[in-house]
């Protein structure tokens, strides 16, 4: 069991009261972590935190910063081991999924170091003799960044490397799922050189959500929020930022189609839905829900897949010949095995998985799924893949884009031309053409549209995100007023 206390400026503290939550471990229903739970007046203290490390930060010139942010990269590659055993412990994740967390979040903390040096400006041309015109930009101010448990490092270093990257600081604001994960993210950017303060980790039981978060929105030095997570949370935060004009970015929930063509290389499209559907148990936020298959090939299509879905396996994180690990609770198996149990008594077939032992789940395919059917429209963050077949192009895209999500998509075929076309016609932030709806990369612009949520993270997309852009002037000669 590990024992994690809050990171506030340059103290690892107790919560007030010494008030504690358990976390645990999903499979072996275990302590896997007790961990502070912060109080409102805790999380103000952590913003507190921010606001008085913010001046020194921001004016660190950006190779200083860029050197400590590469020097996280280094410390979260030595220190796999630790992050991969905490989030097998307390989201019952695989190594292998632990591991590749590790290795993104470390390119998204390189990534963000070289964009110190891209934050740039521009001179405007001015009406006005003797006038310069400058757009500039500058830090915001304290960000505040919301993780969620399912990519637990890509996802916490992502909230925070660009804002600490464009000179802001930053309170983390940890899941309940996985508070010790989390926690390292703050260690390892503490230990790599980020000043005692520009970096906090708050940590809150799960009753306390609202009340903390409210409390860190509402805080007046919290300039930027950022939030990964489901839609229906993703909404009451935005409508907390509203409330307090704070600029939010939300990468919210999904239902990825990929659209299989007449003219589809079958085994690739396999290899890619098969990957995109059951990586970490279907709980990503761009995993492929939804096969849209031209009827012509749907048979071959299915029974290809059919074969490969049966040879993953899913087990106790670590077990041997199990390349799948575990849900994250016995209720989000249960509600998975539920929408399988609805399709079928809607019509639709089960041609291989979903077999539910605990929290152990495998991966289940469905064909001949309909809009009738709750797995149609619902996101199910869980291992099974539904099936839709269609007559045309025109109704492929229809389907696909039948959905109040817009995140991730894939199109697959070998005509090259009406596949990216197809693609452009897509509602969502990403699509793919000819590979999964699974893919990440540091330097990307990274969003999605509709209820997906709004704002982009990755590279350059995210300065804008994470600074303020001023119009400064600077006159250099007498200048004529009316009055």
């Amino acid at each position: 069991m590990f024992d994690v206390r809050l990171m506030i400026g340059d103290r690892d503290a107790n919560a007030s009261g010494a008030a504690t939550f358990e976390r645990l471990d999903p499979v072996r229903g275990e302590v896997a972590t007790r961990a502070a739970a912060a109080s409102v007046a805790d999380a103000q203290a952590a913003a507190n935190a921010a606001a008085a490390a913010f001046p020194a930060w921001s004016a660190l010139p950006p190779t200083q910063r860029r050197a400590v942010l590469d020097k996280a990269a280094d410390l979260l590659l030595e220190r796999t081991p630790d992050f991969v055993k905490a989030m097998m412990a307390e989201t019952g994740a695989s190594p292998m999924w632990g591991s590749f967390n590790c290795r993104l979040a470390a390119g998204m903390l390189r990534e963000a170091a070289a964009m110190t040096t891209q934050i740039s400006g521009e001179v405007i041309p001015s009406d006005k003799p003797g006038l310069m015109s400058m757009a500039l930009r500058q830090p915001a101010g304290v960000c505040l960044g919301i993780a969620p448990w399912n990519a637990p490092v890509i996802l916490g270093v992502r909230a925070v490397a660009m804002p600490l990257a464009c000179g802001n600081t930053v309170v983390l604001k940890s899941s309940e799922l996985c508070p010790r994960t989390h926690w390292l993210i703050g260690s390892v950017l503490r230990d790599a050189g980020v000043p005692a303060g520009a970096i906090n980790v708050i940590s809150n039981a799960p009753a306390d959500a609202k009340a903390v978060v409210d409390a860190l929105i509402e805080h007046p030095a919290v300039r930027r929020v950022n939030f990964t997570g489901s839609t229906r949370v993703g909404r009451m935060v935005a409508q907390t930022c509203a409330l307090h004009l704070k600029r939010v970015l939300l990468e919210l929930g999904g239902k990825a189609p990929l659209i299989v063509l007449d003219d589809a290389d079958l085994d690739e499209a396999v290899r890619a839905a098969a990957f995109g559907a059951y990586v970490n148990q279907g709980q990503i936020c761009m995993s492929t829900e939804r096969i849209v298959v031209d009827e012509t090939v749907a048979d071959a299509f299915v029974a290809k897949l059919a074969a490969k879905t049966a040879t993953l396996r899913a087990g106790v994180p670590g077990t041997e010949g199990c390349v799948l690990g575990s849900m994250i609770s016995l209720g989000a198996a249960q509600r998975v095995r539920a929408m399988i149990e609805d399709a079928l008594g809607k019509g639709a077939t089960l041609v291989v998985g979903g077999e539910v032992a605990g929290t152990i789940m495998q991966p289940a395919l469905l064909d001949h799924v309909t809009p009738a059917m709750q797995i149609y429209r619902d996101e199910s963050f869980g291992p099974v893949l539904g099936v839709v077949r269609v007559q045309s192009v025109e109704e492929a895209v229809t389907v696909a884009n039948d959905n109040e999500y817009g995140l991730a998509a894939s199109v697959f075929g070998r005509d090259l031309n009406r596949a990216l076309a197809v693609a452009r016609q897509i509602d969502s932030g990403i699509c793919h053409v000819n590979s999964a709806t699974v893919q990440d990369e540091a330097q990307m612009p990274f969003g999605g549209v509709k209820g997906s949520g709004y704002g982009r993270f990755g590279g350059k997309a995210a300065i804008d995100e994470f600074t303020e852009l001023r119009w400064i002037t600077l006159q250099t000669g007498a200048v004529h007023y009316p009055i």
